[in-house]
């Protein structure tokens, strides 16, 4: 498993949704920075995300995990997508003017944070996007596919996905590399590989300083 980064300064920032909250940890001599999003009904312990998070800091990467501000006022459901979009952008303009300032930003998230990541991946001026667990189509519902959302990311994309994933497993292309683990949609079967799979696709996308 990763090496553990240190612990985290918490950050409130102000969004037009009212507050979000980033939990920031830093490493010395960063070479990038990456921010990640939760889950529609989870937060930023989300396992999957903490081995994310801990993969990136081993690489020297700044990692910022955001609470959208629905969850930091303290309800369990999503708000529309418009208004996660625009409150997430808030906290990357904030975070790459000020505290990430002149770092590479790589930015992404799980499930519904990464299909955000991927909307917003051009307005963010990310280097990368990083998808765990992308929810191609609602269980049961192939028909109503979200991959236009992961097509229209123009930057180098990982998609991290579950072989047993009941949202789906979503099609490669030319700048998206598709990593399949073990379990399903809670990525939790194998984190070791999810780790893995992050600290061997960063170098590759930011450089290794």
């Amino acid at each position: 498993m990763a090496t553990k980064t240190a612990k985290a300064t918490e950050l409130e920032i102000e969004t037009p949704q009212g507050p979000a909250r980033a939990h920031l940890h830093r490493v010395k001599e960063p070479v990038a920075a990456l921010l990640l999003g939760h889950g529609a009904g989870g937060g930023v312990g989300a396992p999957d995300l903490v081995a994310a998070a801990e993969a990136a800091g081993a690489a020297r990467v700044d990692v910022a995990l955001v609470e959208q501000p629905y969850r930091v006022a303290g309800k369990r459901s999503p708000v529309p997508a418009p208004r996660l979009d625009e409150g997430w952008i808030a906290v990357v303009e904030h975070l790459r003017d000020g505290e990430l300032a002149d770092l590479p930003l790589v930015v992404g998230g799980r499930s519904a944070g990464a299909r955000v990541a991927c909307r917003t991946a051009a307005e963010s001026g990310a280097v990368a996007v990083l998808c765990l667990a992308f929810p191609l189509h609602p269980p049961g519902r192939p028909e109503k596919s979200r991959q236009a959302e992961l097509d229209a990311v123009q930057v180098p994309t990982l998609v991290v996905q579950g072989e047993r994933d009941q949202f789906g497993m979503p099609a490669g292309g030319s700048n998206r590399r598709i990593v399949t683990v073990a379990g399903n949609h809670g990525l939790k079967s194998d984190l070791e590989a999810v780790a893995a799979a992050v600290a061997g696709w960063l170098p590759s996308v930011v450089g290794e300083g």
